[in-house]
């Protein structure tokens, strides 16, 4: 079957970065299904993971992609939830190979139906961001609980992104909350407008002060999806008290001591630690997924697809993460369909 990988991490410029290969076509065990990819987007996670990490023990390539939907060719005897023929979407496991190949094998527990009203390219776009964001509103920051005294606002850090783009969605959809995004540029302040938030401010200037203007009082949450060490002091200024933070960037080093005369929280975001450590509500990401593919059919959330690339290939593969290296895209790119 054709694939993309690498054999050796490092940056994107060289040739070798992600090359075109031939790998034999995975068969399905126990809670596995086998999907068809017909289209996967691509994540900071790819880049972040090219760049640092080796094949897995006893593969001579890494393969990426952690966001696909496709066809259900085979199962495995233990799967109940789907069967040859379906249309499905998720986001896949870290620990494993990736969907970045014509096949590729991923537990049912982590997998939703794909959204009737969305072609394969525009489902590819949804899934780990949708998960990421699900996770970080409502079992992290908890928005469903408030925070006494506080605005019933929540910023959100980088509303342009992959992440943010949905959580705005989310959040306007499910709660009552005042939504302010940050974006630093027309087209992104725009886009976050669109899709939802009641307020944008630029993160390219200091965030407290702007939110001060605003009149809305100390936000209850703040989800930073992006440079959270250069807003940490702003952030901190800026929560209401008893407030919740929650980040799901990788800052080098993060010094939390200022938040605590105020009480905040802080939530770290991972949406792979459930199958990382194949926790006992792993099923759950397959539930959300199903959720989200609801509310994408009744109409309440969009996908964010921006930018579509065809075919799967290398050299597509390497174009999109440079792309995302460049910390400028607005939403989400993707690749379908095989040469």
């Amino acid at each position: 079957m054709q694939a993309i990988g690498y054999q050796n991490p490092g940056p994107i410029d060289r040739n070798d970065a992600l090359i075109d290969i031939d790998l034999p076509r995975p068969e399905p065990t126990g809670h596995d299904i086998l999907v068809a990819v017909h289209a996967v987007s691509v994540n900071p996670v790819d880049t972040k993971v090219r760049s640092g990490a080796k094949p897995l023990a006893g593969a001579h390539y890494r393969v990426l992609g952690w966001d696909a939907a496709g066809v259900v060719e085979a199962v495995g005897p233990d799967v109940t939830r789907f069967k040859a023929g379906d249309a499905v979407y998720y986001a896949g496991d870290l620990a494993r190979d990736g969907s970045n190949a014509q096949y590729h094998r991923v537990d049912e527990r982590i997998v939703g139906h794909k959204p009737q009203r969305l072609d394969w390219a525009q489902a590819a776009a949804l899934p780990l961001t949708s998960i990421t964001a699900w996770e970080t509103l409502f079992d992290r920051l908890r928005l469903a609980d408030p925070v006494p005294g506080a605005a019933k606002a929540i910023l959100i850090i980088g509303g342009a992104g992959g992440v943010g783009s949905v959580a705005i969605q989310l959040a306007r959809a499910l709660t009552d909350l005042t939504i302010i995004a940050t974006a630093s540029r027309a087209e992104t302040q725009d886009w976050v407008r669109d899709l939802g938030a009641h307020h944008v401010i630029d993160h390219a200037q200091p965030l407290a002060p702007q939110i001060t203007a605003l009149g809305l009082g100390a936000p209850a949450w703040v989800f930073s999806t992006t440079h959270t060490d250069r807003h940490l002091a702003d952030i901190a200024e800026l929560i209401a008290p008893q407030g919740r933070f929650a980040l799901i960037d990788d800052p080098s080093s993060l010094d939390v001591i200022a938040f605590k005369r105020k009480s905040v929280s802080v939530h770290w975001e991972l949406m792979f630690t459930r199958s990382l450590y194949q926790t006992a509500d792993m099923a759950e990401q397959g539930k959300l997924l199903d959720t989200v593919a609801e509310l994408v059919d009744a109409e309440r959330i969009r996908t964010t697809l921006t930018q579509t690339l065809s075919p799967i290939n290398a050299a597509n593969l390497m174009a999109a993460h440079k792309q995302i290296e460049s910390n400028t895209t607005r939403g989400k790119i993707v690749l379908q369909g095989w040469a």
